[in-house]
């Protein structure tokens, strides 16, 4: 299946992972209280690639979350993973960033129980956040939206497992809604992206490399000047 190099820049982590027919072979994952992409990008993606003793050359494809997230930290990883693809002529596959933390949650294995609803959220600033439905083996059961964390619909979730960083901010709310599971601390991380994307490649279900862009989740919150 090859070489593949995985990318996931959609929050305030910036992770990086390459591996080779579901062997992982070496990762870098850093978060910080801003956005740290454009500094430390292409620096983990080296130090990646001379941990698996690989040059960039030997790769056979790229992948990258294409969110919903931050729209900075989109267009970085985004325009990195293109430039890469570009430069070697290698496919590209993005993958949507719900879906990232889906498989980060089910590479714990043994640590879940089926039944639940899985509920991934990315932070979406205050007290808001991107969501969809998945089902307990991963299958989504709705397209990613905007969400804002209040008690009428955390209660109407029912049967639920919430997690990721937008879950996070709102432990508080979980705590005292019936039904709901939080599960602290994981993250889109590109070991798991690692994972989906070498199944995609593996049946060929790769991504247009002019027309791949990124899933925001809402428009930009852009005010026009004072004239």
């Amino acid at each position: 299946m090859g070489l593949v190099l995985a990318i996931e820049t959609s929050t305030h982590l910036c992770s990086v992972a390459v591996g080779r027919d579901g062997a992982l072979l070496a990762e870098r994952n850093e978060e910080g209280e801003g956005f740290i992409h454009a500094e430390r990008l292409h620096v983990l993606a080296e130090e990646v690639m001379r941990e698996a003793g690989e040059g960039f050359a030997a790769l056979d494809a790229l992948a990258v979350g294409i969110g919903p997230g931050s729209y900075t930290g989109l267009r970085i990883g985004l325009s990195a993973a293109k430039g890469y693809a570009h430069a070697l002529g290698r496919p590209i596959i993005g993958v949507g960033t719900l879906e990232v933390l889906t498989a980060a949650l089910h590479a714990l294995g043994a640590a879940l129980e089926p039944g639940p609803v899985r509920h991934p959220m990315i932070d979406a600033r205050r007290m808001e956040v991107f969501t969809a439905p998945f089902t307990a083996d991963g299958r989504p059961l709705g397209a990613p939206e905007p969400r804002v964390l209040e008690a009428e619909w955390a209660a109407g979730l029912g049967a639920a497992l919430v997690f990721g960083d937008g879950a996070d901010k709102a432990s508080a709310l979980w705590a005292a809604t019936a039904g709901v599971e939080h599960m602290p601390g994981i993250r889109p991380w590109a070991r798991a992206l690692l994972g989906v994307a070498e199944e995609r490649l593996r049946a060929g279900a790769v991504d247009d490399l002019a027309y791949l862009v990124p899933l925001y989740g809402k428009e930009a919150g852009v005010t026009k000047p004072r004239t």
